[in-house]
Parts: C-alpha cells; structure tokens; sequence
C-alpha cells in the first residue's frame, strides 16, 4: 500500500522536474543557431569557427555523458546520487544561457565568447540530464512501472518543448517580437525559461522518493576509468545495437528541426513566427495523443510490430513533404500538405524515439543478469550520450547547407536590420 502510494506521487512529481528543462534544450537545440544567424553578420570564416565550436562541444558533451554517468553512479550522499547533481546542473546551466543570450558582442570576440559559453553549457546541462533520466530505474523495476515513468516524463518533456517550439518563433521574429527585434527578445525569452527550469525541477528534488538499496548505496566507490565506462557499454550487446539504430533515426528526424526547417519556412513564406509557431503545432500535436496513450498501446501491440507500423506513417509524412516541395508559389496549397506531413513523420519518429528509449532502460536489468551489476547512471547516460552526438552531425549538415548554397548571405542581410530595430 505505501508502495503503490509512493509510485502515485512519483508519478506526479517526477515528470513535473523536466518541463522546464526540456524548453531550455529547446531553446539552444532548435533556435540557437537561427539566433546567431539572424543576430549577428557574420564572415564565412566566422560561421564556420561557430560550426566548428557546436560540433566539437556536442562531440565532447556527447563522451561526457557516460563519465557523468560513472560520476554519478559513484555519487554517496543522504540525499542519493540523483538529485544533487539534478540541482546544481539546473541552477548552472539557467546561469550559461542567460548570459548566452543576453552579453552583446560581435565579430571575433563573439565567436570566442560563443565557445565559452556553449562548452559551459555542454557541462552544466549533462548534469541535470543525465541524473534525472537516470533516476528512472530507481523509481521501479517491472517493464510496466518504467513505461508508465518513461511516457509521463516524455509527455511532460514533450508538453516543455513544444510549448517553447510554440512560443520562441511566435515571439521572437516578424511583428509580435518582443522588445521590437530579435536580439532582444531573445535575452528576455533566456531570463524567463532560465528563472522556470530550476523551479520545476523542485518538484523532483522534493516530491520524489526513490528506491534505494542500502546494500548497492553503502558499496565502496570503485576506481573510475573511461576505458571501463566504455568497456561496460560494449559488453552489453542488446545495448549497442539499440544505439546504433537509435543514433541512424535521431541524425535522420533531427535534420527538419534542426535549422534547415525554420530556414525554409522563413525564406519560402515570409519572415513571420507566427506561421513557424502554427508549423510546429500542427506538427507536434499528434505527438501529444502518443505521449498519453503510449503505455496502453504498449500493452496491446509488441514493440516490433508497433515500430513497423510508426515506420510506414513516417514514410507516408515525409513522402508528402517531399511532394509539397513540387507545388509552386508560397501559398496554403503548398504549405498545408508540408504541415501535415510534419505531423505524420514527427508522430512515427516520436513512437520511435520512447520504444529506443525504454529498450535502452530495459538493458539495466540484462546487465545485472549478465554481470551481476545494474550500472543505471552509466546505461542511461547513453541516450542523451547519442542524441548529442546525432546533434553534431545535424549542425555539420545544417551549417554545412547554409554555407554551401549561400543561406548566409540573406542572414546576415536580416541580421543587420535586426540590429537596426535593436
């Protein structure tokens, strides 16, 4: 009875933690480099130091993760290994995109800052990321119980980063910008979303309660290596090929929300958020009905079967967007098919990604039957671990388009008028 009480209230509390860290990653991972682009005229050179600087930290931030994770799996406190570093990295991390947004440099100067501050980041938000997805073997150990954390964390990450999906392009471009320029309203966006996230993840830090055991808690630390951390990864071979798949489809959905997306909106339909506010929407809005229907679905259809049928609406939604490409002008004619197909390829992908991420948690248990060792911290720190490396390659591609077929000429004409209105 205390039990199943104590597994109600976690599931309160424990997907209300994310929220606001989910419209933090939204806010770089979908619009940072649309800022930089449209803030600031940039050189080729300098764009390309920019490109540069995002992969490589991605890339480091990437094989930070699993040593995050062997950090915190060796973490010893009465407050448990999670939620320390949950609320340092969310304090920190609120601090590096405040600044990020908001100190006004140009030129090379920028570029440097820019490096400082996106590595910052990188450090800052693995913390809070990798301890609390780790958290959720903690919280129960039947496949249901972790179905039922899983689908109410992502629905809730869902519900911070469309909302900021929604929001930052409505808000920030065309005649609703605040402030009357981008610039500006993007520092006042990074003050507001920086002040939520720490006050969302209270809700975690005080309602949850995990399931700790004296026994594996009171173990001495043992000696950390990167060496082993990968060697415990390697040894798992259910592990490893989920990573692979996981990594082909997350290079593959990133690259539309990526930057490429927004760019294209922006060029083909005019420089409005309002109308990449209402792309995004449309196309994020099946996700929803996923997020909380997912746990049933789970039980009825095998993970197998149910990846085939995302798989089949996935190719249906891009087919669309690809044929929407082929009808002329910047009309509704054009653009609906393109939303719709947004929606269609997103609500496949998104199945997708919480089957990869479930499969990568459910690997905990097969470790310990294996080995006699659960290694939860450094496990789960594989998924962020292969969505930011996903993210380096969708920036190459992304900026590597831009620079290529000359994107950044007409940014950094928008960019200067931009700074005008500032």
């Amino acid at each position: 009875m205390e039990n199943e009480k104590t597994t109600k209230k976690n599931l309160l509390y424990f997907p209300l933690g994310t929220v606001g860290r989910d419209a933090v990653y939204s806010l770089i991972n979908s619009y940072l480099l649309t800022f930089v682009l449209f803030t600031h005229s940039l050189t080729g050179a300098q764009i390309a130091a920019i490109t540069g600087i995002m992969i490589a930290a991605r890339v480091f931030d990437a094989l930070n993760d699993p040593v995050m994770g062997n950090i915190i799996e060796r973490t010893r406190s009465k407050y448990g290994k999670f939620k320390p570093w949950l609320a340092a990295g969310g304090l920190s991390t609120s601090v590096v995109i405040y600044l990020l947004f908001n100190v006004r440099l140009e030129g090379w100067r920028f570029v440097w800052f820019f490096g400082l501050m996106y590595f910052a980041f990188s450090i800052t938000y693995t913390m809070s990321d990798i301890s609390y997805w780790g958290m959720i073997p903690a919280l129960g150990s039947d496949a249901d119980a972790r179905n039922q954390f899983t689908s109410r964390a992502t629905l809730f990450a869902g519900i911070g980063g469309v909302l900021a999906s929604i929001l930052i392009p409505m808000f920030t471009a065309g005649s609703m910008a605040i402030g009357g320029s981008t610039a500006v309203a993007y520092g006042r966006i990074a003050l507001i979303v920086g002040i939520l996230a720490p006050l969302f993840i209270l809700f975690t830090l005080f309602g949850v309660r995990e399931h700790r055991e004296t026994s594996i808690e009171n173990k001495p630390k043992e000696k950390f290596s990167l060496k082993q951390v990968f060697h415990i990864i390697a040894q798992n071979d259910q592990l490893v090929w989920v990573a692979v798949i996981f990594l082909i489809q997350q290079v593959g959905n990133g690259l539309i929300g990526g930057g490429l997306g927004s760019a294209y909106i922006y060029f083909i339909f005019g420089y409005d958020g309002g109308l990449y506010s209402l792309f995004t929407t449309v196309g994020m809005s099946a996700t929803a009905v996923l997020m909380i229907c997912y746990p049933a679905i789970s039980r009825r259809i095998r993970r197998k079967k149910l990846m085939r049928i995302m798989l089949e609406i996935s190719v249906t939604g891009y087919a669309l967007m690809i044929a929407s490409l082929i009808v002329s002008g910047n009309g509704m004619g054009k653009f609906v098919p393109l939303m719709v197909g947004y929606m269609l390829s997103n609500f496949g992908q998104y199945c997708f990604y919480l089957i990869m991420m479930i499969s990568i948690m459910n690997t905990v248990e097969y470790n310990e039957y294996r080995f006699g060792t659960r290694q939860e911290g450094i496990i789960t720190s594989l998924r962020p671990f292969i969505t930011k490396m996903a993210s380096a390659f969708i920036v190459a591609l992304t900026s590597g388009a831009y620079l290529i077929f000359g994107v950044t000429g007409y940014t950094n004409r928008i960019s200067e008028l931009e700074q005008q209105c500032a």
